[in-house]
């Protein structure tokens, strides 16, 4: 009789810092990335940190308040996940801290149009 026992690794619970994502696993490895990794976490407030579930048996993370999912893998292999850019119609004066780039392509604002009603 063999036993086959999961080499996959799961992750058991993760707490989010101010500048970090620790992930402990169940086979009692703590595995961490910055925070940055996640531009989601990185800009949500702490009690939407707080609230997340595990995936699966722990394949993965998911922060229903702010649709972040985050898998072991990722954070294993250096996957962070990077900041969508904004469509035009979005585009603007960026966020402090969150610069544009370089190749981004700003939305002219449009010409104030003339009535051509007669009054």
């Amino acid at each position: 009789m063999s036993i086959v026992a999961s080499t996959e690794p799961r992750i058991r619970d993760v707490k989010v810092t101010s500048d970090t994502i620790i992930a402990h696993l169940v086979d009692g490895r703590v595995i961490s990335v910055p925070l940055a990794w996640s531009w989601r976490l990185s800009e949500a407030t702490p009690a939407q940190r707080a609230h997340f579930r595990l995936i699966g048996d722990g394949q993965g993370v998911h922060w229903p308040d702010v649709d972040e999912d985050i898998s072991v893998e990722g954070m294993l292999h250096g996957v962070p996940a990077h900041r969508p850019l904004r469509p035009v119609h979005l585009a603007g004066r960026p966020k402090e801290g969150h610069p544009e780039p370089p190749n981004k392509r700003l939305e002219q604002p449009q010409k104030a149009r003339r009535s051509t009603a007669k009054r």
